[in-house]
């Protein structure tokens, strides 16, 4: 039954490239989405799946109930766009001024679409049941997931697994990891506030400007001097902004920078250390500091035991030497609450073009990615549901 499925995705993979393209050109941006969440009910509506649409706002949920006794095994793929102009000369580039596909989330929505239309055909002989979670938002916080997880998208779910294209990994590969895979992400906004004056009369202000640079400096001891040096930690100032003229001392200098780790516990401290920093050091200096600190996605981990399922099934899949380990990234993912809830995995198709002229990284206005890893993804998918419903330990 696995070999049919594999060869009937084979046969779809012409339709989901389609499908990419469409949704490509027709981008919506993170809770936004009207069109596109329609279009994937649609779909699955002519597929014969039940359909389920409004799932914690935008999200999109399918039931493909098996005609045998099994587990209950879900799928997600995100379906959102970002702000972000497309550069790239392609005959599918976007048709949106200012919203583009920048990081795979339509190929994963084909992908998972032609998985939907390739397991519905032996609905019968299937056992258990597949969810299929189209989730709007994942690039912009709060994001989609926990709204659809209150919802209620994984009532009766056993597993839960997603895959996510990567432009920069080798082709034809299929990379996993237990345990944390991707970081949480807080947002750090420090106010430094002192007092106005003429540049040219110092001593007769309190300048914020020379606080925050101090501050910004300081940051960097939570880092080198706070944390366990094989543990992962990244504190950025992405942005400092103070002053409209040359010859004025402002009274506010505002900072900008993210948090990003693993360790929950961690993360707790380095948003404390910031704080204190940022405080002492511009009290120290005569001004005062308002650090605003809000908490983005959590860091996403991957159950091992479910991990083992997809190095399994992805050697079945699509050969011995496809699977590959990686290491954590910093980049964030809210594919995160699903495996707090249930057991889970979350794991990277490798998806780089074979022109190395055409290889952007994700959310660039050139960025591309190679059309394989769909049918890779969904082959991996297919694979993983057939290995769970024989593992006993779910």
């Amino acid at each position: 039954m696995q070999t049919l499925i594999i060869d009937t995705l084979e046969s779809l993979f012409d339709e989901m490239v389609e499908i990419r393209r469409h949704l490509h050109m027709h981008p919506e941006l993170s809770h936004q989405e009207v069109e596109t969440p329609e279009f994937i009910a649609s779909k699955l509506e002519k597929m014969g799946i039940e359909v389920h649409r409004g799932i914690g706002g935008n999200g999109v949920v399918g039931y493909i109930r098996g005609g045998k006794p099994g587990k209950t095994i879900a799928f997600r793929a995100d379906f959102d766009a970002l702000p972000i102009d497309d550069r790239k000369e392609a005959a599918y580039k976007s048709t949106v001024p200012g919203v583009m596909h920048a990081c795979g989330h339509d190929g994963h929505t084909a992908g998972l679409l032609g998985f939907a239309k390739a397991m519905v055909s032996i609905k019968e002989e299937l056992p258990g049941t597949i969810v299929l979670i189209h989730q709007f938002g994942e690039e912009a916080p709060p994001g989609g997931s926990r709204a659809m997880i209150a919802d209620g998208c994984l009532e009766g779910v056993d597993l839960v697994y997603g895959a996510h294209v990567q432009s920069s990994l080798e082709h034809g590969k299929v990379f996993v990891r237990d345990g944390f895979l991707q970081a949480s992400e807080d947002t750090i906004k420090i106010i430094v506030r002192g007092s106005g004056t003429h540049g040219a009369e110092p001593h007769l202000g309190v300048d914020p400007i020379l606080a925050a640079s101090h501050i910004m400096i300081a940051l960097q001891s939570v880092v080198s001097r706070n944390t366990d040096p094989l543990q992962e930690l990244v504190v950025t100032i992405g942005k400092f902004h103070a002053g409209e003229a040359d010859n004025v001392i402002p009274s506010e200098a505002v900072l900008e920078g993210t948090i990003r780790v693993f360790n929950p516990e961690l993360r707790k401290l380095a948003s404390e250390r910031v704080t204190a920093i940022a405080e002492n050091v511009a009290s120290a200096m005569g001004a005062s500091a308002e650090v605003i600190i809000e908490s983005g996605y959590d860091s996403l981990w991957n159950h091992p035991e479910a991990m083992d399922i997809v190095r399994t099934a992805a050697r079945a899949a699509i050969g011995e030497e496809a699977v590959r380990e990686i290491q954590p990234v910093m980049p964030v993912e809210d594919f995160a609450y699903y495996t707090q809830v249930v057991p889970g995995a979350f794991f990277f198709v490798g998806a780089k073009m074979a022109d190395e002229t055409l290889v952007y990284p994700h959310h660039h206005e050139n960025f591309d990615f190679n059309e394989e890893a769909m049918l890779i993804a969904a082959k991996v998918f297919a694979a993983v549901y057939f290995e769970a419903q024989n593992q006993t330990s779910y």
